[in-house]
């Protein structure tokens, strides 16, 4: 009898398993979106893939582990070596993993500045809503009043939307979902692959080590409950609206055709060399 073999594992590096994650980390369930919808795109493997990512518990999951070019990083900088590629490879699907502290803290300026220019790139973003590897620092999705390693009486700081932020930022397709919705995760990250123009999807992700165990939730599944919980759809903020909510609004926020970066410039190029 031949043994079942899970369709996914064909894009992975099988040396590299298990990987080096926590114990119900969130990190495993956003590959395994991710490695669905390549499957269910007609992908059989991933050599038309570039993964670029920084530093964190998030980079890690296109390095080592699939079976594809992927560039590893200095911190905050994956963007810009993304659009890079990019631009010279056009042809080529590129991808950028990370995580909240990596994208949205030091990295901050280059995403905004890629879903300005509507650059042709894929970001994934996992937001455990601390610095997770480095021992659990407030980061900028920090939720008000949590306490931290650096905020032992609880945050005082307003945490980012990133959604709203990048969707005013320009960017074509804006999406966020929890790990605890999985499904709805995976069929935004077809979407987000077949987008002509900057496609960013935010993932609220559970780290029990680090942010689960100082809200009472060190269990991941008390973490994906909680996710469930406090979750609201978008369409339903959007009708009550718009209110501050401490729940977290998931679904799509924009989903728009307009060119891309790349598809621009190429024509300005042609344009220039007729003309010479």
């Amino acid at each position: 009898m031949r043994k079942y073999q899970h369709p996914s594992l064909k894009y992975l590096r099988l040396e590299t398993l298990p990987t080096p994650f926590c114990a119900g980390c969130g990190l495993g369930i956003i590959a395994n979106c991710f490695l669905k919808a390549v499957e269910e795109l007609g992908f059989n493997d991933l050599r038309s893939f570039v993964f670029c990512s920084g530093i964190g518990c998030a980079a890690w999951i296109p390095s080592p582990h699939f079976k594809a070019d992927s560039i590893h990083v200095t911190h905050g900088r994956s963007i810009p070596v993304a659009v890079g590629v990019k631009l010279v490879r056009p042809e080529l699907n590129v991808v950028v993993f990370g995580g909240d502290g990596d994208l949205a803290g030091i990295g901050l300026s280059h995403l905004l500045h890629a879903a300005r220019r509507n650059i042709e790139i894929t970001v994934i973003m996992s937001n455990n809503m601390v610095y997770g590897m480095t021992g659990g620092q407030a980061a900028p999705t920090t939720p008000l009043g949590i306490k931290t390693t650096t905020t032992p009486y609880g945050n005082i700081e307003y945490c980012f939307n990133l959604a709203d932020l990048l969707k005013s930022a320009g960017a074509s397709y804006v999406a966020r979902w929890t790990t605890a919705h999985p499904i709805q995760l995976k069929n935004s990250i077809r979407k987000a692959l077949k987008t002509n123009g900057f496609s960013f999807i935010e993932v609220i992700s559970q780290c029990p080590t680090n942010f689960g165990r100082r809200i009472g939730k060190a269990k991941p599944a008390e973490m994906l409950n909680w996710f469930k919980e406090n979750s609201v759809s978008v369409k339903k903020w959007r009708e009550e609206g718009e209110r501050e909510t401490e729940k977290f609004v998931v679904g799509e926020f924009i989903e728009r055709k307009k060119p891309g970066f790349t598809q621009m410039i190429h024509v300005k190029l042609g344009e220039a060399q007729r003309h010479e």
